[in-house]
C-alpha cells in the first residue's frame, strides 16, 4: 500500500512537540566519570540464565566507562548461527522492550539466529555523541556496536560470522546509520518506524524529540544541528553505501487501528493512555513521511528494499510487533536463502 503524506504538516505537528520537550543543560556540562584501570579494556563481566535460551551478559565497555547490559537469544538447531543485532526504542531499558513487550523471546525461540539486546540506550541514538550529557551520560554507542561489543558477544556465542542489525523507532535509525556508516559490516538491516535523515526538517526533528524527550540536549550529539555532523548521520545522503545491503523498511499511517484501541480500553488509565496515543499518532505520522522519503530516495539509486506501509497503527509496540516477522523474512532471506521465510499472517 503507497501512503503519501506532507512533509510539511508532519513537520509542523512534530515541531509543536519539540516545544513540549524539556528544556536540556549547557551544551557542555560536567564531564564523563574518570577512566580506571577496571574500565581500560573492554571485557565480558559476568554471564547470567534467564531462560532456557535466553542468557544475560555484563560487558564493560572501555568507550562508555561502564558496564552495559546484554541480553543473548540463542538460536534453535544446530549452529553456528549468524547473529541479529535488534535495537530498542528511545526508553532503552536495562532489559530491552524488544523482550519485555515485544515479545521477541517467543517469536525468536525456533529461529535459527542468534539475537542480541543492548540495554541502558536510553534516548542515545545508538551514536558516538560529541560531548558528555548531564542527563544521558557518556554514549559511544557506535564504537560499542562496531568495535567492542560483536568480538566479545560473537565468540561467546561461536557465530558463524555473518550479521544483521534491525531496529524500532530510534533503533531503526541508528541501526541505519551503522548499516549505512559501516559498508559490508551488517549483510542486512531492517528499521521499523524509524527516521532516517537527521538533515531535513522532519528528520532533524524526530532526532530533536527523541534526545529532549528523556531530558537530553540536542546538541551535545553531534553539536549544533547545522554542523557537518549532523550531515555525517544523515542516512539519506549517504544511502549509496547501503548497496548490497538487504534493506526492510515499514511504517503506519498514525491512524489508530483496533489494536491500538484495544490497548486504551485496557489501560488502567484511560485518560493518559488517551494522551500517549496522541503523541504516537503524531510520531507514526513523522515515521511513515521519513520512510517514504528514504524508499524513494534508494529507488532513485536502484538500490533494491522491501517496504510495507500499513494502513493503520500508531508509534507503539502493538504495531511494532506485529512487523517483526516481515522483518525477519527479509534478513532470514539475506542469511539463509528463500527456504528460510517464514509466514507471515494478513492483517
Amino acid at each position: 500500500m503507497t501512503v503519501r503524506t506532507s512533509l510539511g504538516a508532519v513537520a509542523a505537528l512534530l515541531a509543536t512537540a519539540i516545544l513540549a520537550a524539556p528544556v536540556c543543560a549547557d551544551p557542555v556540562p560536567a564531564g564523563p566519570p574518570a577512566l580506571g584501570a577496571a574500565s581500560s579494556r573492554s571485557a565480558l563481566v559476568r554471564t547470567e540464565t534467564r531462560g532456557a535460551h535466553w542468557e544475560r551478559l555484563y560487558v564493560r565497555s572501555a568507550s562508555m566507562r561502564r558496564v552495559i547490559p546484554v541480553d543473548v537469544l540463542r538460536g534453535a538447531g544446530p549452529g553456528p548461527h549468524p547473529a541479529l543485532y535488534l535495537l530498542d526504542g528511545v526508553d532503552g531499558s536495562p532489559t530491552s522492550d524488544w523482550l519485555t513487550k515485544g515479545h521477541a523471546a517467543e517469536f525468536f525461540a525456533d529461529k535459527p539466529v542468534d539475537v542480541v539486546l543492548t540495554g541502558d540506550g536510553v534516548g542515545s541514538m545508538y551514536s558516538d555523541w560529541e560531548h558528555y550529557d548531564r542527563t544521558l551520560g557518556l554514549n559511544r554507542w557506535e564504537t560499542f556496536l562496531i568495535d567492542e561489543l560483536p568480538p566479545i558477544v560473537e565468540s561467546y556465542l561461536h557465530t558463524d560470522g555473518r550479521r544483521a542489525v534491525a531496529g524500532v523507532s530510534m533503533g531503526a535509525q541508528g541501526a541505519m546509520m551503522l548499516a549505512q556508516r559501516h559498508p559490508g559490516f551488517f549483510r542486512a538491516v531492517a528499521g521499523i518506524s524509524g527516521c532516517y535523515s537527521t538533515a531535513d526538517n522532519v528528520g532533524e526533528a524526530v532526532t530533536r524529540i527523541t534526545v529532549a524527550s528523556r531530558g537530553g540536549n540536542p546538541e551535545n550529539l553531534w553539536g549544533p544541528p547545522n554542523s557537518p555532523a549532523w550531515l555525517a548521520h544523515d542516512s539519506f545522503l549517504g544511502a549509496a553505501t547501503l548497496r548490497g545491503t538487504a534493506i526492510y523498511l515499514s511504517a503506519a499511517t498514525g491512524v489508530p487501528g483496533l489494536p491500538d484501541l484495544e490497548a486504551i480500553a485496557d489501560a488502567p488509565n484511560v485518560l493518559g493512555a488517551l494522551q500517549q496515543s496522541g503523541g504516537g499518532v503524531a510520531l507514526e505520522a513523522g515515521a511513515l513521511a521519513c520512510t517514504e522519503r528514504f524508499a524513494e530516495r534508494l529507488a532513485q539509486l536502484r538500490i533494491p528494499a522491501t517496504v510495507e506501509y500499513e494502513p493503520t497503527g500508531t508509534h507503539a509496540w502493538q504495531s511494532f510487533t506485529d512487523e517483526l516477522p516481515a522483518a525477519w523474512n527479509a534478513i532470514a532471506k539475506a542469511f539463509h536463502g528463500e527456504a528460510s521465510r517464514i509466514a507471515v499472517e494478513a492483517r
